[in-house]
């Protein structure tokens, strides 16, 4: 009888634990799409989404053939669905997490956090993607949208279960023959980056902090006298006025516009960093306006929230409110007259010193309007507070600045915050495991809709090595978002920092990433029209190959360059490459025999555009052009290359050119053949340079870009 009574308690204490919903509501949202929903009542109760571009229509029941049938339950009392999956079914996304690239066996929590410093046991970290990308054994693939801001542990140890801090959820599932189309149809969802300018395809040197300025025109003329290229210095928080945004020290940056003025004469870009802690001070102008728009988050009793950052104590605009959001665009144009180029924001998870959630009170009131959701706790809408800050930024630069497309980097975004900012993998740290841990994460990152993101090469934490800083440049030039970044009291980490050797390697890696611009920047408008990554996993090139599934020591750009790194202290492995022909190439002279520098291999039937060595991307047009063959089987390959003027919109009215380049062989003869197929754009007549790989070396021919260019064997 006791023993009885003990296993009704425990069965009791387990549908505590663990409690079954009745079958849920399935609405078709599309093709491939189908939304589900606990209930009526929870389909009812639905806030407006903050991770879609615009809200799902329901169009009837989901197909009678539809696979994926979520399980909604709750888990000690929260809400929670648990997506079972086929054997042998591969894992992705989950946005910007450690670890492999293989996410099975893992456990993330999409909760916005400072995570200064973190490592592969950190559960959070400065952004949140609640999404998982599946493939199946037979190469086809589905994903999962938990379409909450709230917080949520994302369990992926036994199929996929999401758990909820917060309400009742819904659950998008989007079925794709291939994983490139679900993550394009990801990117039809949430939204697509914009095109960004092609400056920002540059490399880009930063620290914390270049101080005062004659320091930042020092390490600017280092550059340039090494023949290092560069795009962009960063301005880090030294630069402001007791760390007042929108300010200006006035001992250690007296005249801003000059400085700014001198680095655009030497070819440079120039982007500040802007935080949301507001201090309070009633001499401030951003603090006064703002309190004269009432622009604060509120405590749960109706009071300004302070919190302490680096100026002190500190308000927070309340960017769930478009009011808000205006007043803090307009602070731009002030600013960016200064000759600022872009906008960095950081902090804005939101980072609280002095509290032990790094983080404001999670029952602070936030005033949204009623298209976010309504006035709701900081529990809705932590995560998506860095992402509305990020849209109130990119607004304001567009603002004051039309003709030029807007760049801002978050440190804090979600899903769908790729509309506003790039991003890079916060304050890591000098070691080898984050070395290795670079490309994954930057892979999971596109996986999740998020395409324009790198790592700080170098590491922010720690002074790390020579070797280590190469083999870091090495690929992490060639990753979609370039920078250099260091700590305060760390290290110098220039190119040059660690001697003539690693110098000559990130001279090297960063030739290597000038010539591939033209590459680059068509990857990215590939990115911006479907959302797409750059920077692709290796089972891109075949699904089906499990071999390639676990592959996060190379990457593809595009579909037919691959990149074959070592991410380690010792020697290379031997590389995992996807079934057929991959010929290794140089791009500029002596990286072949650099062993920090990962190995290029272009696949059969791709060609590859690539330009001049350059110190900026602006130093000079694109007026000549080389293309890079590696013929298949059938002697056949074709490649894409997209231009127009580097910035500003005239592209929406035609203003570019796509370029199909043809290579045929026939017989003894091969025959290069170029196409404009898009754009207004006139055909080029720019001198061409063919390089055909081949098994034993290369075959090579030059004419021009408007006239049939032929080999002989």
């Amino acid at each position: 009888m006791i023993r009885s009574r003990l296993v009704l308690v425990c069965l009791a204490l387990s549908a505590l634990a663990t409690t079954a919903i009745a079958r849920p509501i399935a609405e078709s949202c599309g093709n491939g799409i189908v939304r589900f929903h606990a209930s009526a009542a929870a389909r009812d109760a639905m806030p407006p989404s903050l991770c879609l571009i615009e809200p799902l229509i329901a169009t009837g029941p989901a197909p009678a053939d539809w696979r994926i049938h979520p399980e909604f339950t709750r888990v000690k009392g929260r809400p929670s669905v648990h997506i079972p999956i086929p054997e042998g079914t591969d894992l992705y996304g989950t946005g910007e997490v450690p670890g492999p690239l293989r996410r099975n066996d893992t456990q993330v929590i999409a909760w916005n956090f400072d995570a200064y410093g973190w490592d592969e046991r950190t559960p959070h970290l400065y952004q949140s993607h609640p999404w998982v990308l599946a493939l199946r054994p037979d190469g086809t693939s589905f994903g999962v949208l938990a379409d909450t801001s709230h917080r949520c542990r994302i369990d992926l140890t036994d199929g996929i279960r999401i758990t909820l801090q917060g309400p009742q959820f819904p659950v998008i599932i989007v079925e794709g023959d291939t994983p490139q189309d679900v993550v394009r149809t990801l990117g039809r969802l949430t939204g697509t980056m914009p095109l960004p300018p092609l400056w920002a395809l540059g490399y880009h040197q930063c620290r914390y902090s270049y101080t005062p300025d004659d320091r930042v025109r020092e390490v600017a003329d280092e550059f340039r006298a090494r023949g290092l290229p560069c795009d962009v210095m960063w301005l880090d928080i030294d630069y402001m006025d007791e760390y007042r945004c929108f300010t200006f020290h006035p001992l250690d940056f007296p005249d801003p516009k000059g400085l700014t003025d001198e680095l655009h004469a030497e070819g440079f870009h120039v982007i500040s960093i802007i935080d949301p802690g507001i201090k309070i001070d009633p001499n401030y102008h951003v603090y006064t306006t703002g309190q004269a728009r009432d622009a604060w988050v509120k405590t749960r009793d109706g009071r300004d929230y302070v919190g302490h950052v680096w100026p002190g104590a500190c308000v927070f605009p309340d960017f769930t409110r478009a009011d808000t959001r205006d007043w803090w665009a307009g602070l731009y144009g002030d600013f960016l007259a200064y000759g600022i180029d872009g906008v960095w924001n950081d902090m804005n998870e939101p980072a609280v010193f002095n509290v032990d959630s790094k983080t404001m009170a999670l029952d602070n009131r936030h005033r949204a309007d009623p298209e976010l959701g309504g006035p709701a706790p900081h529990a809705r809408y932590h995560n998506v507070y860095g992402m509305l800050m990020a849209r109130a930024t990119w607004e304001g630069c567009l603002q004051a600045r039309p003709e030029r497309r807007p760049f801002v980097l978050s440190r804090a975004n979600h899903l769908g915050g790729q509309r506003y900012a790039a991003c890079w993998t916060g304050d890591n740290t000098a070691n080898w495991s984050h070395v290795d841990m670079s490309i994954s994460q930057v892979l999971n990152l596109g996986l999740s809709g998020q395409p324009f993101s790198g790592p700080d090469i170098g590491g922010f934490c720690g002074p790390g090595n020579g070797k280590q800083f190469a083999r870091w440049m090495g690929f992490g030039a060639l990753l979609p978002f370039a920078r250099g970044h260091t700590g305060k009291g760390n290290v110098d980490k220039e190119p040059w920092s660690f001697g003539p050797g690693v110098e000559e390697t990130c001279r090297l890696a960063l030739e290597r990433r000038y010539r591939l611009l033209p590459h680059l920047y068509t990857l990215m408008r590939e990115a911006a029209e479907t959302g797409l990554p750059p920077a692709r996993p290796l089972f891109f090139t075949d699904a089906t190959d499990p071999r390639l599934r676990s592959a996060d020591d190379a990457f593809l750009l595009g579909d037919g360059l691959l990149v074959s790194c070592n991410t380690s202290s010792g020697r290379a492995p031997e590389p995992v490459l996807p079934d057929g022909v991959w010929r290794a190439f140089s791009l500029v002279d002596g990286d072949g025999a650099d062993l920090d520098l990962p190995v290029l291999m272009l696949g059969e039937g791709h060609v590859l555009p690539v330009g001049p060595i350059m110190q900026w991307s602006g130093e000079r047009p694109l007026d000549e052009l080389e293309l890079v063959v590696c013929l298949d089987e059938d002697g056949r390959a074709e490649g894409i290359l997209y231009e127009d003027a580097g910035d500003g919109y005239g592209y929406r009215d035609g203003e570019y050119r796509v370029t199909r380049y043809t290579v045929r062989q026939r017989g003894g003869l091969t025959v290069v053949t170029s196409d404009v197929i898009e754009g207004n754009w006139a055909q080029a007549k720019r001198p061409l340079t063919v390089r055909i790989l081949t098994e034993d070396g290369e075959r090579r021919a030059e004419g021009t870009e408007d006239e049939a260019i032929t080999i002989r064997r």
